[in-house]
């Protein structure tokens, strides 16, 4: 039989040293507890913080929350250049903003038990029960700084504005510049203005208001986005009010916005200006879509109110417009649809809400509707209540 080694190590008793083992475990157990912790609280910190974390992505501009951890929106389609991009330390997210399920009660003889959303003839107690654009689902979903840039120019090219929040307004003399989780306070004519011969503005995740009396068109002002050109604009998942003609353009593609609290004012002639919430003069020739938007113009009929949608043959024929899945309130009338030479107009899905007028608008639903003309479609749209909307002929 091999006789028993003793390790080197433990030659005999030591009283001193086994008292002394038990405590170095204790330690190690301490430290490493500590060591947990510490990971815990740094964890909790940066999420807290907002702190971007690489490995867990960018945030999708398309997404209405940005989650805890994520840095800003990452955007493959939007220019590498950028403007005063705040560090992704700083990226503390805006609260309040959700989106529910959009729910709608159900129509005279309609199963409420059906799941899913009602059919756009059930009847819809206000925009926000019924899944429009709302002040909770529009405008910045990030900390911004303050910048008081008064009337700023932009002439680079691929201009990134980020995180701004403005005093003064944008007058736009470049390509493919984009204004992204912003606020834009303006006493000018303008929030944004896109100069003819630019194109690729895109505003997204805004914030585009006024200060009521402080404009230029006797204490009014006129456009929140304004495109002089002919490229198409996107505006999208912003939130405007006060300017009398919010979104005005020939093209462009505007979804997901809040429009509302129009203020109606004197204009620098003396008399009330006209207000809508969307205005197109006609003779675009890019093509404008006016999809899944809350487009409310409170604006009293003798004070200037025009139409919650107005498609004017002004400078020329309307053409390719698309008006789909929108909440459409106030106004004369809540939609004008081009009149006589109007063609490719596309009126589908909208709910016409009877919030400010029995009829919608001040003296009805819908004027200026061209029923022969080529391509022009009108389908299921209905009153807030679920009454189907008919318009007449061409006024």
């Amino acid at each position: 039989m091999p006789a028993h080694r003793t390790p080197a190590h433990a030659t005999g008793p030591d009283p001193a040293g086994a008292r002394s083992r038990p405590r170095r475990r204790g330690l190690v157990a301490l430290l490493a507890a500590a060591a947990v912790l510490a990971a815990v609280l740094s964890v909790l910190v940066a999420t807290r913080s907002g702190a971007g974390d690489p490995a867990s992505g960018g945030c999708p501009v398309e997404a209405l929350t940005c989650a805890p951890g994520q840095a800003d929106p990452a955007d493959s389609r939007s220019p590498s250049a950028s403007s005063g991009s705040p560090a992704a330390g700083d990226a503390a997210r805006t609260s309040g903003i959700e989106r529910g399920t959009p729910t709608r009660d159900p129509a005279p003889g309609q199963d409420p038990s059906a799941s899913g959303t009602a059919s756009p003839g059930g009847r819809c107690a206000s925009f926000s029960a019924c899944g429009f654009p709302d002040a909770h689902s529009t405008g910045p979903r990030l900390s911004m700084t303050p910048h008081r840039t008064g009337a700023m120019t932009v002439r680079k090219d691929g201009t990134v504005i980020r995180r701004w929040d403005i005093t003064g307004s944008l007058d736009i003399y470049a390509n493919d510049v984009t204004v992204i989780d912003s606020r834009i306070t303006s006493d000018n004519w303008w929030g944004v203005n896109l100069r003819s011969g630019y194109h690729g503005l895109r505003i997204l995740h805004t914030t585009i208001t006024a200060v009521p009396g402080k404009g230029p068109d006797n204490g009014g002002v006129d456009y929140a986005v304004s495109n002089m050109g002919t490229s198409s604009v996107e505006v999208g998942w912003c939130d405007v009010s006060v300017f009398g003609d919010a979104l005005s353009m020939g093209q462009g593609d505007l979804h997901d916005n809040y429009v509302h609290d129009i203020t109606p004012f004197r204009n620098l002639g003396g008399e009330w200006q006209h207000t809508n919430a969307v205005i197109s003069n006609g003779g675009g020739t890019g093509g404008l879509t006016i999809r899944h938007n809350t487009l409310l113009n409170p604006t009293p009929v003798d004070q200037g109110a025009s139409g919650s949608v107005g498609l004017f043959a002004d400078t020329g024929p309307v053409t390719a417009v698309t008006v789909q899945d929108n909440w459409l309130a106030g106004g004369a009338y809540a939609l004008y649809g081009g009149g006589q030479g109007a063609t490719g107009v596309k009126v589908t899905g909208n709910i016409f809400s009877t919030e400010y007028h029995p009829g919608s608008g001040g003296y009805g639903p819908v004027a200026a509707w061209n029923a022969g003309g080529s391509g022009n479609v009108w389908s299921d749209n209905h009153m807030s209540d679920g009454r189907p909307v008919v318009p007449g002929a061409t006024s």
